[in-house]
């Protein structure tokens, strides 16, 4: 076994630029010898101080913290570094444990949201509340929907942080749709899991007028007259403004032909 390191064996051998390796001698964490042509000469005490290092860097111990334990280096300190290491790690295995499920809840959801053959068809549905966060704004293309929805998801990105995790929809000014003027939205919104506490509003439960088409956002056009048909032929009445529930878009599929929109109106009998 060699005694002696250069930087190139050391950054190889652990996966570690040469300018975090330069950062360690320059905070006197290492302290590499030189050889006659100035090279740095890692030794076996600077390969053991790499190993916690790059231990305890794993789990995002500072630079700082790490220093201390190095130049105090006792069995008390080292317990309790190890207790702390063990209280990140189980912090971390419940964090993977509600992503885990999570993403299974959301395979199901997406699975039975492809194989629906329920489309462009109308009917009342009880629904139960639903926990958002929104972000609210006055807009009329869909670029600008685009947008809002990114800029939501950029300001709520720890939870919305899974591929497909959330329904993301937008509701519709209902004045506007009274007078056939069906691209004037007022919210953009992420639907969070029911158990969430950290959320804008919730989205009250009842009975809902519900429509499910797959295609072009275009037939949203198409088929809300004829919901609102069905509100005034059936003796209903709507109680806020219509709602665009993206089940299937952009995050889980390229093909526009695989995109499913559910539209939907609280109504209550008159």
């Amino acid at each position: 076994m060699k005694n002696y390191y250069k930087i190139n064996e050391i950054s190889n051998l652990y996966n570690i630029g040469k300018d975090s390796l330069r950062y360690y001698e320059e905070i006197n964490i290492l302290k590499p010898e030189r050889d006659s042509n100035g090279y740095r000469l890692y030794s076996i005490q600077d390969i053991w101080k790499l190993n916690v290092i790059k231990d305890l860097r794993n789990l995002n111990f500072p630079m700082e913290k790490i220093k201390d334990y190095l130049e105090d280096k006792t069995i008390k300190n080292t317990l309790d570094i190890l207790n702390e290491e063990i209280s990140i790690i189980n912090k971390k295995l419940e964090q993977l444990k509600v992503q885990k499920s999570t993403i299974s809840a959301r395979i199901k959801s997406l699975k039975e949201d492809a194989a629906e053959t329920k489309l462009e068809e109308m009917g009342i549905i009880e629904i139960e509340d639903r926990k958002v966060i929104v972000l609210n704004d006055t807009f009329t293309r869909d670029e600008e929907a685009d947008f809002l929805i990114k800029k939501l998801q950029k300001k709520h990105e720890d939870k919305l942080y899974l591929l497909g995790n959330n329904y993301v929809g937008i509701t519709m000014n209902l004045s506007k749709v009274y007078d056939n003027i069906y691209n004037a939205y007022t919210s953009v919104f992420f639907v969070l899991d029911r158990e969430d506490k950290n959320h804008d509003m919730v989205i009250p439960g009842g009975k809902y007028l519900t429509l499910s088409y797959k295609g072009n956002y275009n037939k949203t056009k198409e088929f809300l007259p004829k919901m609102m048909e069905f509100v005034k032929n059936n003796n209903y009445k709507v109680l806020s403004d219509p709602i665009e529930l993206y089940k299937i878009d952009v995050h889980e599929t390229g093909i526009i032909d695989e995109y499913l929109t559910e539209l939907q109106m609280q109504v209550e009998e008159q």
